[in-house]
């Protein structure tokens, strides 16, 4: 089994600051300077306080992903736990045997059940987590369209302080969510676990020769990753006020896009949950911008479409340097 030593100096040759990571860093000083020549708004606390509100959702899916995609895999069963959850939340809380607490309860142990049966089948199969994943959303998506095909139920009067509530002015829970990020980066670095994810990913041939548990890996990172969808898909409901079967579709591609833009590399074992952060304020703040300028909101799809073809083109180039 490798040293912690020489465990600990591959998770700092796979976690420092890349290009692409100064590329973003670059991007959001630009994007700044352009929205504020769009409108004297656009770099105002009371709208940056908004986009770190707004961001909230996509932050929490991110921050799962990035573990899937740390260890050579990828989830895309994450849209539709995120329409479950809502859903689920929504319906739950609005039900006379229900309550807000039971149906987050309820949110969680799926979520929990949902994460174990992806990793079980992906060590099961020995297939890509692509294909597992992407079966597991469609049987989701499914699952919630036959239990509703339009907006369920609702949230009780206070739910909507998860989305809205503020301290001081600022966001409470993009605050919270921001802290899991560094919480979690702090893990990546100094658990034993959370080292295992890099060296899964980095070599999945070298980590089962060096006695690496991957089994427990896989299974940690994908319920993980569904936990993180579930809590997104509460939040949403609190947000909106309801949940609806459609609800978390967009996000499966917007899960993976600040991935890849904070420069964690697709096939696995390099990058980090806080370029990840930084790739979610960049989109957030372009998104934004988008709609300052008036832009039709549709763009936003192509904005992170072309986000991701640009920045994994980016990181296979610095891949081939580096090679």
């Amino acid at each position: 089994m490798l040293s912690s030593t020489s465990s600990s100096n591959l998770i700092r040759h796979h976690v420092v600051p890349n290009g692409a990571a100064c590329v973003v860093g670059a991007l959001l000083v630009v994007l700044l300077i352009a929205g504020a020549c769009v409108s004297d708004r656009f770099a105002t606390l009371p709208n940056l306080l908004n986009v770190h509100q707004q961001a909230t959702g996509l932050a929490l899916v991110a921050l799962g992903q990035t573990l899937a995609i740390l260890t050579g895999g990828i989830d895309l069963s994450v849209g539709s736990l995120i329409s479950v959850a809502a859903t689920l939340t929504s319906g739950l809380a609005d039900n006379a045997y229900g309550g807000w607490s039971t149906a987050i309860a309820a949110v969680l142990v799926l979520s929990v059940a949902v994460g174990l049966l992806n990793g079980v089948l992906i060590l099961w199969l020995r297939v890509h987590p692509l294909i597992v994943t992407l079966g597991m959303g469609a049987l989701l998506q499914g699952a919630i369209l036959y239990y509703s095909t339009g907006p369920a139920g609702s949230v009780p009067d206070g739910f909507d302080a998860l989305a809205y509530g503020r301290y001081a002015g600022i966001p409470v829970t993009a605050t919270v969510v921001v802290a899991l990020y560094f919480a979690v980066s702090f893990f990546m670095r100094r658990a034993r676990l959370g080292r295992y994810v890099y060296m899964v990913g980095d070599d999945e041939q070298a980590a089962t020769l060096t006695a690496i548990p991957r089994a427990r890996v896989i299974l940690f990172v994908y319920v993980f990753s569904a936990l993180c969808a579930g809590l997104t898909g509460v939040y949403l409901a609190a947000q909106f006020g309801s949940g609806q079967p459609y609800l978390g579709v967009n996000y499966t591609l917007a899960s993976i896009t600040p991935v890849v833009v904070g420069g964690t590399v697709l096939t696995g074992g390099r990058g980090g949950v806080i370029g990840t952060l930084i790739g979610v304020y960049l989109l957030s703040l372009l998104n934004n911008l988008i709609n300052f300028a008036g832009i039709p909101s549709h763009y936003q799809l192509v904005v992170q479409g072309a986000a991701i073809i640009v920045a994994v083109s980016v990181n296979m180039q610095q891949k081939r340097r580096a090679a």
